[in-house]
């Protein structure tokens, strides 16, 4: 712990001010963590991280490109820039020296995990056939919980498309969202 977080928890607990516990990072402990990388280099980088043993995820939808020699079903990932690995935190040095990976993500130098039940949601959810699609990063809207189906216990914000609703998932660490088309009877208002 650095001195001048020391002293912000010293002068905050002499204050009378509760110091938020943060949380313990588990080193030997695999957990899933963001990885952000090189730009168009998502795929590139699960790949050699595959063969390296690693285990990771990389979420992609499928859309149609229409170039000039016509139109084609391509992949593309879910979260650009970013795909997650599932790594103790002693083993990241394994996944930086990775070509086209810029780092883990996280706050002050310290690689964040992520919550396990998020990832095998989304996992589980694109395994089904869900369609996902990127969606910008939002923080305003009402807030829900998808009460049945595939995607049950994920939290969202819950928006409309051409009458039709979505909830928009969002990863915070990562800052990045997906809009999945829902049922509004799957939902529930978040208290």
């Amino acid at each position: 712990m650095s001195s001048a977080t020391q002293l912000e928890e010293t002068n905050a607990a002499e204050q009378g001010e509760q110091v938020p516990e943060r949380p313990r990072l588990n080193y030997l402990q695999p957990q899933w963590y963001a990885t952000y990388t090189r730009s168009r280099h998502e795929k590139t980088v699960a790949e050699q991280l595959e063969q390296r043993s690693v285990e990771c995820f990389l979420p992609l939808y499928e859309t149609v490109r229409r170039w000039k020699n016509g139109r084609f079903k391509v992949k593309f990932p879910l979260f650009p820039g970013y795909l997650f690995v599932r790594i103790p935190l002693k083993e990241r040095l394994q996944v930086l020296q990775v070509p086209g990976v810029v780092r883990l993500v996280g706050f002050n130098g310290v690689p964040a995990p992520l919550p396990a039940a998020e990832i095998e949601i989304i996992r589980d959810a694109l395994q089904k056939g869900v369609e996902a699609e990127p969606h910008p990063y939002l923080k305003v809207g009402s807030r829900v919980r998808i009460k049945t189906g595939p995607l049950q216990g994920l939290q969202g914000i819950l928006l409309r498309k051409k009458g039709k609703p979505r909830v928009v998932v969002s990863v915070d660490l990562i800052m990045r969202s997906i809009a999945i088309d829902i049922d509004a009877t799957e939902v529930e208002p978040l208290k």
